[in-house]
């Protein structure tokens, strides 16, 4: 039905139209005449703001700075670019063009490495050294640094209850320590054997030794002083006494030792 048939229509009737007189597509048709045509074009999507891409940064450069050229070190020697049918100006003109075509206006600067001749080690290090590359100098210094030798001689380190012979840990006894830390604190004082048992062992220790086994103690721990046996002294007919060693380099806890009465 067109849109003409339905204005034929008495306008002085008020009383709507049945539903049954009044087909579905009439009153879509009707409705399509009285009303402004919608805009049935899909609504422009707005694509999401997208943030400018940063400028690539280079790892090496930290926040805050700016990264305004660069060192490109060659290793090659003037033989090897005759032996390739050209030589180091040619080169260095050769790598300058390339970066006025990369990038016209940059600025280049070279510098040729000079090494005593002969000099070995890789080109490119020895050039590196030359030109005072920061990390190529530590690495120089490092090379050149003699290597530590262990320390030699007794540390006896009361802190820590141990002994460090040529710098290897002795494998001394808890009571074997506790004779030569005795000794030591008495410094040049001869002990007699009564007074180490006395002081060192109780009664009541199962392997408490006497005047005469006591030595066993002693002659043990000179076995595991090795070449430094001699600083633990017999004096004949007495006992025992440490005197001032100059392999012999002790640590002395904080506070006082509890043996040192």
């Amino acid at each position: 039905m067109s849109l003409a048939t339905i204005e034929r229509t008495p306008r002085t009737s008020f009383a709507p139209a049945a539903p049954a007189l009044a087909p579905t597509h009439v009153a879509r048709e009707l409705s399509l005449a009285v009303q402004p045509a919608r805009d049935t074009r899909p609504a422009a999507v707005t694509a999401p703001a997208v943030p400018a891409a940063e400028a690539p940064r280079l790892r090496a450069v930290p926040q805050g700075t700016e990264a305004r050229g660069f060192v490109l070190y060659v290793g090659i020697d003037e033989l090897k670019a005759a032996a390739a049918g050209t030589d180091l100006s040619a080169i260095v003109e050769q790598l300058k063009l390339l970066t006025q075509q990369l990038v016209p206006g940059s600025e280049t600067h070279a510098a040729v490495a000079l090494a005593p001749v002969g000099a070995g080690g890789r080109d490119v290090d020895v050039v590196r050294l030359a030109l005072q590359d920061p990390s190529a100098l530590a690495k120089h210094r490092q090379a050149e640094e003699p290597v530590e030798k262990p320390a030699s001689g007794v540390v006896v380190d009361l802190s820590r209850k141990r002994v460090l012979i040529d710098d290897e840990p002795a494998a001394l006894t808890y009571k074997e320590f506790e004779l030569l830390q005795f000794l030591i604190l008495r410094e040049s004082q001869t002990i007699d054997r009564a007074q180490l048992i006395s002081t060192l062992w109780s009664a009541e220790d199962d392997e408490a030794p006497n005047e005469r086994t006591i030595d066993v103690h002693i002659r043990r721990l000179r076995s595991k002083l090795g070449a430094y046996e001699d600083v633990v002294r017999t004096v004949r007919g007495i006992g025992y006494r440490y005197d001032r060693h100059p392999d012999v380099s002790v640590r002395f806890a904080s506070t006082p030792s509890p043996d040192f009465i």
